[in-house]
């Protein structure tokens, strides 16, 4: 009995993997979002009642809803309505749908808080309506709130490892496999500990980069 870390080199390999998989997800369930919630903002913000309230719907129930039961309801629930989604695909769908409606509540704050004179200004230029939001709103919105915005996406970094339940090999499953072969739950955890760690702090060190070039071209 005891600790044995000599079992985990052994390993390195699957984590690695697990540890990639692990950023293709975090990478892509950003991407939805934050353009969804930019598309959630605006719809919620600009948007006719008839789709708006909608939307605001949506935004509920997944916001009132655990991450872990909106990953089951999308790849095994979809599935009794005809919708096969890979696993891979419908942990990335559920992570970005879950945080692209926290990030629209920040963006909507990120737009009424720029100066109503931009909205003036644009339309006595000739810009219709949506080009306003498009090219002279959502784009300072957004400059404006990258901090808070990062900070989701670090959540998302460590909220990645439930979709380790619908079967998706990444760095929790993976570990979790190791542990199944090797009888040494410690050592894979403590290894996992290790991996999400260093990948948050190339996260981090990305968004402090992303956020000082904001700065400058202010």
């Amino acid at each position: 009995m005891g600790l044995d870390f000599s079992v985990v080199p052994e390993y390195f390999d699957e984590l690695l993997l697990g540890s990639l998989w692990t950023i293709a997800i975090m990478l892509a369930s950003a991407v939805i979002s934050f353009f969804g919630g930019i598309l959630l903002a605006v719809i919620a913000l600009y948007g006719p009642a008839l789709v708006r309230y909608p939307f605001r719907a949506f935004s509920f129930v997944f916001m009132g809803t655990p991450l872990l039961l909106q990953l089951f309801l999308i790849y095994f629930g979809l599935i009794q309505i005809g919708i096969d989604l890979p696993a891979f695909v419908a942990g990335i769908i559920g992570l970005g749908l879950h945080f692209a409606v926290y990030n629209s509540d920040i963006i909507q704050a990120g737009i009424m808080a720029v100066d109503k004179g931009q909205h003036e200004g644009a339309r006595t230029l000739g810009l219709s309506k949506l080009q306003t939001i498009r090219k002279i709103i959502v784009p300072q919105a957004v400059r404006t709130v990258i901090p808070p915005i990062g900070n989701n996406l670090v959540a998302l970094l460590k909220d990645s490892a439930l979709v380790s339940v619908i079967g998706v090999t990444e760095l929790t499953l993976t570990s979790q496999l190791a542990i199944s072969n090797t009888f040494r739950p410690f050592e894979f955890y403590v290894a996992a500990a290790v991996c999400y760690y260093v990948i948050n702090l190339g996260l981090e060190y990305s968004l402090r980069r992303v956020e000082s070039r904001i700065q400058v071209s202010r």
